[in-house]
């Protein structure tokens, strides 16, 4: 099985996605990336990356993939750069799986 992959963001971050060859959606706001990201994932992609900026917006909708084996939402920095969603999200993840935060910083 092929699992595509695809990008969420705003048009100059996800610019050089599109140029190595991924799906690249735009989106300005909370409401036009969370109807990318419903879209994306109904057409049967397996992984799509959302910007962090876009992310914080749409947090209840990226919640619906959150138990899902079918699609994973990772947030990504922007050209704006990091808010550090992706990173508290990985710490919450493992946290669940293992039952301990085990990558905490000392």
């Amino acid at each position: 099985m092929l699992y595509r992959a695809a990008v969420i963001g705003d048009s100059q971050t996800v610019m050089g996605f599109k140029a190595v060859g991924l799906t690249t959606a735009s989106a300005n706001d909370g409401p036009e990336a969370a109807a990318q990201l419903h879209k994306l994932a109904e057409n049967g992609y397996a992984v799509i990356y959302i910007t962090e900026q876009l992310a914080a917006q749409i947090e209840e909708d990226m919640a619906r993939y959150n138990d899902t084996a079918e699609v994973a939402v990772i947030p990504i920095p922007s050209q704006a750069g990091s808010l550090g969603i992706g990173v508290r999200g990985l710490h919450l993840a493992v946290e669940r799986a293992v039952g301990a935060d085990i990558l905490k910083q000392q």
